[in-house]
């Protein structure tokens, strides 16, 4: 579905990804994992349009997207997530939901003066779909509650939710469990198994937990001075030496440390 081809992006002579290629398949939900400073959310910035890169090429179902801004990118399919949530705080749970699909009615003043039935049915529609994905993700009791009062964890379960208020095809998701509890990481994960299983989603998880990463995902690519280290499950990952050099330094006799 996305392949990356010898991408590079620079920040002066610093090569936050130097020559990384992969590739990402359909309805899979693929894990990108490596040491702090590794390049993996640069990668991701470069894909989901949010950097220019310095050289390479990203593709997605064969069409070249290299370099395409994230609103062109959002309409292909294409979502993703931050470590931090961006959303609007003074806003509710569903209202957040509501603002996310593009062209609505209302956003023309002409139809807000003739239009205004129009406008009416689609944000009931809206609010329909909204308490559907607040169901689904087991925070409907939050969906009139302000988005900038709930925990880190519902959050991330709310960002979750808009890449369900739109046809996403494939969903970059940058370290969800970076903050959040264990029940609520648990129900995260839940999720996005049910969404990859039941309606078709690519994931592609940031993530330094790795009973998380166990748990959803393979394959798991690592990544380590911005280039691609290894690709396999996670066990063939955590036998790999180069791997566990890139994290302790240390080479195959700590392998079984190679946990975070």
């Amino acid at each position: 579905m996305i392949v990356v081809h010898d991408l590079h992006k620079h920040f002066g002579g610093f090569h936050a990804v130097d020559g990384a290629s992969l590739e990402i398949e359909k309805g899979m939900i693929t894990g990108l994992i490596g040491p702090n400073g590794a390049g993996k959310t640069t990668l991701f910035n470069v894909i989901a349009g949010v950097l220019e890169p310095t050289s390479g090429r990203v593709t997605m179902d064969g069409e070249d997207i290299t370099g395409l801004p994230p609103h062109t990118l959002f309409h292909k399919g294409l979502l993703r997530t931050f470590q931090i949530a961006h959303e609007f705080s003074s806003m509710t749970c569903r209202e957040n939901l509501m603002m996310v699909p593009g062209h609505q009615s209302g956003e023309t003043l002409w139809n807000t003066w003739f239009g205004r039935r129009r406008i009416a049915d689609e944000e009931r529609a809206l609010k329909a779909k909204a308490d559907e994905v607040l169901e689904f993700l087991t925070i409907a009791h939050l969906a009139d509650h302000k988005a900038g009062q709930i925990s880190g964890g519902q959050k991330k379960l709310l960002e979750l939710g808009r890449t369900m208020m739109v046809d996403a095809k494939i969903v970059f998701l940058d370290e969800v469990g970076a903050g959040v509890n264990r029940t609520l990481l648990n129900t995260i994960g839940d999720a996005i198994i049910r969404l990859n299983q039941d309606r078709g989603y690519t994931f592609v998880v940031i993530e330094h937990d790795m009973d998380f990463i166990g748990r959803l995902c393979d394959p798991v690519i690592c990544m380590a001075e911005g280039k691609v280290l290894a690709e396999g499950t996670l066990d063939e990952i955590k036998a790999n030496e180069q791997v566990i050099e890139a994290y302790l330094g240390t080479g195959l006799k700590n392998k079984d440390k190679v946990d975070a």
